[in-house]
């Protein structure tokens, strides 16, 4: 027999208990820990989108060298710098170019950020995250994004170059005379930030999709997954949480700031993307509850079944009852001038009264009620 393709390190893993009952994706939620330097891997190409414009023009340009993007410094115009895919070296580049403080470079090489929102005299910058959700896992991904904001500038750093949920914003940079290439900066900024909050609700929504089912399935047919769906379903509102509390601190710092960088006429606009976020939160913790109620349905509903099979075996107990005595008092091992014993009839008389007296019994437990 070939050792090897057993591979009993494989399974020997499991004799050890915490292996048995650990998962990967709760290491993946809640393996923080800010004294651990965390590792990031550089990204093997970036693409750099830059969208300088005005109310009249817009200049839409795409680069995959970092210093590209240095002469819109001083355009004029109101420039939006999106970096997809970090790398130390560019990261440190651009915040140096820039004028970023050189903290601000840790917070974007970081993972698992909390959200937050840091001011300096010459800009904002605010780190959170864009949630998705993962249709063939049923969990909700998280992509770090890095905005920051200076005079008629705007810098996003976004780890992943595949997606993100800036689409609705480019395609009205795009449109001449919309409100945005009238606005300046800050507003920008605050579209950011409206479309990452607005795709929590839709987030929310494939999440709140996923817990009916989960509902349906504990309410109709209650089974021993059901227990596995339903706490995988509170890991996924524990990454909600997670992100909504402390972006709602940074709306919040937004709404309190009194930076020169802020427009007092676009604080109204904060003050929705705030309002949206308090909605979301609320609505997380619906959703908590609801999972809540279908950890204690499901409960419930195994110990009602218990219940049930305790009871059928407690009757089908006390049926065979009579029956053992009988059988035992006419089994017994010496002579006796007990009825029956030598009769011809006794026997068949016997048998039936081991049947009669469980019949009796039963339509006396049907008549109280008792299943």
């Amino acid at each position: 027999m070939n050792l090897e393709k057993l591979r009993p390190d494989k399974y020997l893993k499991y004799l050890y208990l915490p292996n048995l009952f650990a998962t990967k994706r709760t290491k993946e939620i809640l393996s923080v820990n800010p004294t651990i330097v965390p590792h990031r891997e550089e990204a093997k190409q970036i693409v750099v989108s830059v969208y300088d414009y005005n109310a009249e023009s817009l200049e839409e340009k795409k680069f995959a060298a970092i210093d590209d993007c240095f002469t819109y410094k001083t355009s004029g115009r109101t420039t939006w710098i999106n970096i997809d895919g970090l790398r130390k070296t560019d990261v440190e580049a651009v915040c140096t170019h820039f004028d970023i403080h050189a903290l601000v470079i840790e917070d974007i090489l970081s993972v698992n950020q909390r959200p937050k929102l840091d001011e300096a005299d010459n800009s904002i910058f605010c780190l959170l995250n864009m949630l998705y959700f993962n249709e063939e896992t049923f969990a909700v991904e998280q992509e770090q994004i890095s905005i920051i904001l200076s005079a008629d500038v705007v810098i996003s750093f976004q780890e992943d170059a595949h997606r993100d949920v800036f689409t609705t914003l480019r395609d009205k940079l795009k449109t001449a005379n919309s409100k945005i290439r009238q606005r300046t900066a800050d507003y920008l900024c605050y579209s950011l930030l409206d479309l990452i909050v607005d795709h929590y609700f839709v987030v929310m929504e494939k999440l709140g999709d996923r817990i009916e089912e989960v509902e349906d399935e504990v309410t109709r047919g209650n089974n021993s997954r059901s227990l596995a769906h339903i706490t995988h379903l509170r890991k996924e509102l524990i990454v909600l949480k997670r992100n909504f509390s402390p972006v709602r601190e940074v709306v919040n710092g937004f709404l309190r700031s009194e930076s020169i960088l802020l427009e007092d006429r676009h604080t109204k606009y904060y003050k929705d993307v705030y309002d949206h976020i308090i909605q979301a939160s609320d609505l997380s913790e619906n959703y908590r509850d609801i999972m809540v109620s279908l950890q204690d349905l499901h409960v419930n509903n195994m110990n009602m079944k218990m219940n049930e099979v305790m009871k059928v075996m407690a009757i089908v107990t006390c049926l065979l009852a009579p029956a053992t005595v009988i059988g035992g008092i006419f089994g017994m091992n010496f002579d006796s001038n007990v009825n029956f014993f030598h009769q011809r009839w006794g026997f068949y008389t016997a048998v039936s009264l081991m049947l009669l007296i469980p019949f009796g019994m039963l339509l006396g437990f049907r008549k109280r009620g008792w299943f």
